[in-house]
């Protein structure tokens, strides 16, 4: 008997329209698959979110497939982290690794903005408006269907959908939940800051009650040798943000219930003691302009990735907390790997070899994300422990043996090999029922 050559993916429903989904819908393109990004809000997401770094590997993933100058033409390069306690003394800096490139931070509303209008450009369609509620699939294809009573079908849905996946329960209604890492953020952008440039370092404060960072730009239109071309003497914008510990969880929404003018209340009683600039940063805050991102959350292991005809993608199988510094550089990597393995192999094969390439990554960095959490919510005993040994274990730290976060590249051109025999088994879910309901 004469066995069939198993199908390759020609189509794709992308479900959520963000970061990783838009850069998933090019890479999938750039494979060859016709790829469709369905976003349930009706708008897109100009002006919403704050600020996200984006590291040397994430720029990396977006060079495979030739979008990486997006990012550099809006990015700020950070060069190094410096690390201090409540009382202003430096526990520990320290930069990217020798020979890697910096850091960039980007705006997260400019980044979407560009990968957004980038997706447009090379054709690929954008729905919004469309709430995924239910998935089916059998041999033939998946079909998508939306609380507004339409549905669309192809031969593969991507869920890329985040942290709160719809796609994640519908593949495997037993799957975790996120989980709130007793943390709450915010931040904010504040012109005439009244500090000098930090030059491309990001500085952090373990405060006695809360966490604070901040950098400082050169003011707009400041020489090389430090001087306002303009005569003036306009301070540097700043950047900052704080996660607050809280052990009650709540929602982003109640976050957002309390209030912009309430919250900076909370932060300057939280930051009272701190010798650091954050009360005259929140000082200097408009209400307005303040962030409330809401409970930090991260995804504990996620045991199936893909079933049938569906797979997770980004902040759905792989949510880092945002002290990893690599929450949205490790979508896109996924984004790029998963497009790879689709455009080599077989789709049951590539959805296998794709979790394969990425499982192990992710949750080891997600782990040490983890670790730093830990270190921002110490109770007071813990606070002096923490400050005490911190500095002598910096010194201990090689910055080369970070080197493996940041040096992962991508080959766009170099074939994905089938998938281990020994692959990840009953995780994947490859017996999938004909339909799934969330």
């Amino acid at each position: 008997m004469t066995l069939q050559p198993q199908p390759r993916t020609r189509t794709a429903l992308v479900i959520g329209g963000g970061i990783a989904g838009a850069t998933a819908a090019l890479a999938l393109r750039r494979a060859g698959i016709e790829a469709t990004v369905y976003e349930a809000y009706d708008s897109t997401a100009d002006g919403i979110g704050g600020g996200l770094t984006l590291a040397p590997n994430g720029l990396n993933a977006l060079d495979a497939i030739g979008t990486a100058d997006l990012v550099r033409d809006i990015g700020s390069p950070m060069t190094a982290i410096v690390l201090h306690s409540w009382n202003g003394k430096q526990l520990a800096e320290f930069g990217t690794p020798p020979g890697v490139a910096p850091m960039q931070f980007v705006w997260r509303t400019e980044l979407y903005r560009a990968l957004y209008a980038e997706a447009v450009a090379n054709g690929v369609g954008i729905v919004h408006g469309k709430r995924l509620v239910r998935a089916e699939q059998d041999g033939e294809g998946v079909t998508a269907h939306f609380a507004d009573g339409s549905s669309a079908g192809a031969d593969l849905l991507v869920g890329a959908d985040g942290i709160h996946s719809t796609v994640r329960s519908i593949i495997d209604p037993a799957a975790p939940q996120p989980r709130y890492a007793g943390l709450v953020s915010f931040g904010a952008q504040v012109r005439d800051s009244g500090l000098a440039s930090t030059e491309g370092r990001t500085l952090m404060s373990f405060g006695k009650r809360a966490f604070f960072g901040w950098w400082t730009t050169e003011p707009e239109g400041t020489g090389r040798d430090g001087a306002r071309r303009d005569g003036s003497d306009r301070d540097g914008t700043a950047v900052w943000f704080a996660n607050l510990p809280r052990t009650e969880p709540m929602t982003a929404a109640e976050a957002h219930a309390v209030g912009a003018e309430e919250w900076l209340r909370v932060l300057t009683t939280a930051f009272a003691d701190d010798r650091s600039p954050a009360l005259d940063l929140l000082r200097r805050t408009d209400p307005a302009d303040l962030l409330i991102t809401g409970p930090m959350e991260s995804m504990p292991e996620v045991p199936v990735w893909h079933r049938g005809r569906m797979v997770l993608l980004g902040d759905s199988a792989h949510a880092a907390s945002s002290s990893s510094g690599q929450g949205a550089s490790l979508a896109i990597e996924s984004a790029v790997q998963l497009a790879r393995c689709l455009r080599d192999l077989p789709q049951h094969q590539a959805l296998t070899a794709y979790e394969q390439l990425r499982r192990p990554r992710v949750e080891r960095i997600i782990k040490a994300a983890a670790r730093t959490n830990s270190n921002k919510t110490p109770g007071p005993v813990g606070r002096v422990v923490r400050d005490a040994v911190m500095p002598l274990a910096m010194k201990l730290v090689k910055p080369e043996k970070m080197a493996w976060q940041y040096e992962y590249r991508i080959n766009w051109s170099e074939p994905v090999p089938a998938p281990s025999t020994a692959a990840t088994g009953a995780r994947t879910g490859s017996a999938a029922p004909a339909s799934h309901s969330a």
